[in-house]
């Protein structure tokens, strides 16, 4: 989308929303469908799903999942967020992958599976949430259970099953929260789908947050399957429009004050995230933009990282970001995208110092933060492991 696209709006009030179908190749910006000058009920923190109790039969003893969980001298309780996904043999027969995200996800039992001394039984208590989006209903003729839990085995499969008891059963729905687009100023794609009358299937939506120079903060997919059109309160030729149904793919309540912040521009001042609880600091690290890029990296030098608020992982990398790229700028969301930075094409790269100060702060508060699958060392642990490895000389003070 042009940025011309944007002015226009002689108001007394800002734009603050775009409404922009995505190019589904990529290969443009979107297609504008409307400006909005504010959103209502947009953060949302969702109610926990209803707690059911699974059993994973068969999960071999050599997998990590099951070294985490049954082979530890102190057997791993919690798994926290996780992936479950069927994936069929013979896709060509038996069709596409099927997948449920597994919520807040604890160990309850495991033992022994009767007659195969190699597999283990793990009994969990989980919310189930199983995307609609994705595969048939029909289970495979041989199907194959993954798990994927970060906690023990980052983007990669922690494990799997044989089978799972409890999985096939009707689950409730919970119940949706409206969005309402206050003051919108509809685009001919917005006009012609409100003009379609009810019930109605609507195309997925991306709701672009702008700051007050225009830059887009972020976006949030909005489902438009059912839309109520009314005269704006804000008066004038505009709209209000209200979405029924729009979906999960909402900001959580955290986020409010975070754009709050971002919404004047990209920060300027370090540690702003600072005074935020771990959703908040999520929400921050959720906003801030990689980079910058450039064709030959700089090397050398020594960055100071102010350490006395990375008490969890995000601020971690907070810290980590604006050590070495100032604040507004992240040097990886994840430790993954950490070690992408190391290897080049940004505009740090080692070989180069960071002295880490105050540094036991982040190795007392991280030191329950235990990655299974590298040995069991501590997140701080395993930071510090990547960043010397990568060539970086790191000064714990």
């Amino acid at each position: 989308m042009r940025s011309e696209e944007r002015v226009g709006w002689e108001r007394d009030f800002p734009v603050r929303y775009l409404l922009v179908r995505e190019d589904p190749e990529g290969e443009e910006e979107g297609l504008l469908w409307g400006r909005c000058a504010d959103v209502e009920g947009l953060f949302v923190n969702p109610p926990p799903r209803p707690r059911e109790v699974l059993t994973l039969r068969g999960c071999p003893r050599e997998s990590l999942l099951v070294q985490a969980v049954a082979d530890s001298a102190e057997p791993v309780r919690l798994l926290g967020d996780g992936m479950l996904s069927i994936e069929p043999v013979d896709p060509a027969n038996d069709g596409p992958a099927r997948f449920w995200d597994l919520e807040d996800t604890t160990v309850l039992a495991h033992w022994p599976t009767p007659g195969d001394p190699g597999r283990v039984d793990i009994v969990v208590g989980t919310g189930v949430r199983e995307d609609d989006c994705w595969g048939g209903k029909r289970l495979p003729s041989s199907p194959r259970f993954d798990l994927w839990f970060p906690s023990i085995q980052g983007d990669s499969p922690s494990g799997s099953c044989r089978s799972i008891d409890g999985l096939f059963t009707p689950r409730p729905q919970r119940p949706t929260q409206p969005v309402h687009l206050i003051g919108c100023e509809p685009a001919a794609p917005l006009l012609a789908l409100l003009r379609r009358p009810l019930p109605q299937k609507g195309d997925p939506i991306t709701l672009w947050r702008l700051d007050r120079h225009g830059r887009t903060m972020t976006g949030y997919h909005l489902g438009l399957d059912t839309v109520e059109a009314r005269p704006s309160v804000l008066g004038g030729a505009l709209i209000d429009v209200t979405i029924t149904d729009p979906g999960d793919d909402r900001p959580t309540l955290a986020a409010r004050a975070v754009w709050d912040i971002w919404s004047d521009g990209v920060p300027t001042r370090p540690n702003q995230w600072a005074p935020f609880d771990a959703e908040g600091r999520s929400e921050w690290l959720h906003l801030t933009h990689v980079g910058p890029y450039g064709r030959e990296g700089l090397s050398g030098g020594t960055y100071h990282l102010d350490g006395q608020h990375a008490t969890d992982r995000s601020g971690l990398l907070l810290a980590l970001g604006e050590a070495l790229l100032g604040p507004g700028a992240n040097y990886g969301r994840d430790l993954d995208s950490v070690q992408d930075c190391l290897c080049g094409g940004f505009s740090v790269v080692p070989p180069f110092t960071l002295v880490w100060h105050h540094a036991d702060i982040a190795r007392h508060a991280l030191a329950g933060h235990i990655l299974h699958h590298l040995g069991g060392l501590s997140y701080f642990e395993e930071t510090v492991n990547v960043l010397r490895e990568k060539g970086v000389t790191v000064v714990l003070q």
